[in-house]
């Protein structure tokens, strides 16, 4: 299969992420966090937000009642906002490393709070030629329609293209789609699934 896309997702591929660990305190019910992302990527409440059709604070409201939670929604988002907490050790340089015959895209369920940390803050805008985000696509993983919009985009095959997220839902949604998906957590599981591509 040649290969002539690698799309990344951010968070826990490139960006690690550190409020799982407060939300699973908030919520106290021995929920691990592979269940917890489960529960993220079904939720309403986050779909609205990250598809940009809801506003920040309505999100929260909508997000702490699904969960049963009772801390007051400026609490949470103060929190929330602070989730992508810093590029991978190395993650820039992995993509820096990607040969130029390649193209490099993003896709991720992000917002308006997350994503300007991620293109501008982490500097990762300037490392990728397609960036492509929920909020303002309209459009989410593992929905098929996120996937299919990115093939629609980049005028290519779905086995054109390496897609790499470290959730497996949206890695098994992607290979539907038919493209090539592996799971990878971190910047060495991206550099082993790269190497096993034939990118690197």
């Amino acid at each position: 299969m040649k290969t002539r896309v690698v799309l990344f997702d951010v968070g826990g591929v490139l960006v690690e992420l550190g409020g799982v660990d407060a939300l699973l305190g908030w919520l106290g019910s021995g929920m691990s966090a592979e269940q917890l992302w489960t529960v993220w990527l079904r939720s309403p409440a986050v779909r609205a937000f990250e598809t940009g059709r809801i506003e920040p604070l309505a999100f929260a409201h909508a997000l702490l009642s699904e969960l049963g939670l009772t801390i007051s929604a400026e609490v949470f988002l103060e929190s929330f906002a602070t989730w992508p907490t810093r590029p991978y050790p190395g993650a820039l340089e992995l993509v820096a490393s990607i040969p130029p015959g390649y193209q490099r895209a993003l896709l991720s369920n992000s917002n308006t709070l997350h994503w300007p940390r991620v293109i501008d803050d982490m500097a990762f805008g300037s490392s990728f030629d397609h960036c492509f985000s929920s909020h303002l696509t309209g459009k989410i993983k593992p929905d098929r329609e996120a996937f299919e919009h990115v093939v629609h985009r980049l005028g290519c095959q779905p086995s054109e293209i390496l897609f790499l997220d470290d959730n497996q839902l949206n890695v098994d949604a992607a290979r539907r789609v038919g493209m090539q998906a592996q799971r990878a957590r971190g910047v060495e599981e991206s550099r082993l699934a790269l190497r096993q591509a034939g990118v690197l």
